[in-house]
């Protein structure tokens, strides 16, 4: 087989066609910002730029909370008992009706087969109102049945069950959001007045007693309530997103930025954790700013875009031109 001869044309060609391999390559790979995408981090040649979200640290307190239900009531209340048994004849009252003491509020007909006897009045023992639906006219009851519930109902209270494991940070005092479904997204709040001293072994709970910090008409007896209980706080350090660290074989990592613009893979110590945001006890401290999104693409020594910072100086630009 013959070999072939170079000619000088030839070997033009070949270079005008590589020169223009090159070319098209280096512009496939130009970014939009100047930057060019190279190999490595920078030490070697060009650097890729990676885009990334950033944080500034500030120390933050974290507020621990149980999440239970509740119910509204009277702080005061009393259940109403005849003074005989027999059979109610008439009611005076109904749910909701203000009372006084002395208040007639039922008639009892103690009249049995073969005898008679004088209607019994029962008696309201004190001032409020009625809390509970009273029984209705024909029911028979005897000494022990309840016919009416009277209450205050100007000062209501929430009864709570904690479970068992959160007993150890209960105490008089603690602070709590209150909602109800009557008012979605209106947060009433609540201050511990009592906690049980023992434990439902039925239920594993413990029982609290709450009072609104403010009386208000919206408020009623008998509600369902959720109740946001603020246990414990948890500050003097800075926090940060938990999902923007990085974990390898047990150890969490963040990415912390520099003034050139690169960032550095910092060994960090956690805290307490309430709602996603983490306590940083060491590694990084307040005032610095941190990679929050995009960390899962850097490595030490990267060199990054801040894409808030580029945000920001879009719409400052913009404001002067409006000016």
């Amino acid at each position: 087989m013959k070999g072939i001869k170079l000619t000088k044309p030839f070997l033009v060609g070949a270079c005008t066609i590589l020169a223009a391999v090159i070319l098209i390559t280096y512009a496939a790979t130009a970014k939009s910002d100047g930057s060019v995408m190279g190999m490595g981090n920078g030490r070697g040649g060009a650097q890729t730029l990676i885009s990334v979200k950033t944080q500034l640290l500030e120390k933050q307190t974290l507020h621990d909370y149980v999440i239970a239900n509740g119910e509204v009531e009277a702080q005061n209340s009393v259940s109403v008992y005849p003074d005989t048994a027999g059979k109610i004849i008439s009611t005076k009252v109904m749910l909701g009706t203000s009372v006084k003491k002395g208040d007639v509020i039922a008639s009892i007909d103690p009249t049995s087969p073969g005898s008679y006897y004088k209607e019994s009045p029962v008696y309201a023992p004190i001032n409020g109102s009625i809390i509970s639906s009273p029984l209705k006219n024909g029911t028979t009851v005897n000494t022990s049945t309840a016919i009416a519930v009277i209450g205050d109902i100007a000062s209501l209270q929430i009864t709570a069950s904690i479970p068992e494991r959160y007993v150890a940070v209960l105490k008089p005092g603690l602070k709590a959001d209150i909602t109800v479904e009557a008012y979605p997204g209106v947060t009433f709040t609540a201050t511990v007045q009592y906690v049980s001293p023992v434990v439902d072994a039925a239920s594993r709970t413990k029982e609290i007693i709450l009072t609104f910090d403010k009386a208000d008409s919206r408020i009623n007896a008998g509600m369902f309530a959720k109740v946001k209980l603020y246990t414990q706080d948890y500050s003097n350090y800075a926090v940060m997103p938990s999902d923007s660290l990085v974990q390898n074989n047990g150890e969490y990592f963040a990415y912390v930025v520099k003034e050139d613009d690169t960032v550095e893979k910092r060994t960090v110590t956690l805290g307490s954790s309430v709602d996603g945001v983490v306590q940083i006890t060491s590694g990084v401290e307040a005032g610095e700013t941190v990679v929050i999104q995009g960390q899962t693409s850097l490595s030490d020594g990267a060199k990054i875009r801040d894409v808030n910072k580029k945000k920001t100086e879009t719409s400052d630009e913009g404001q002067k031109q409006n000016k």
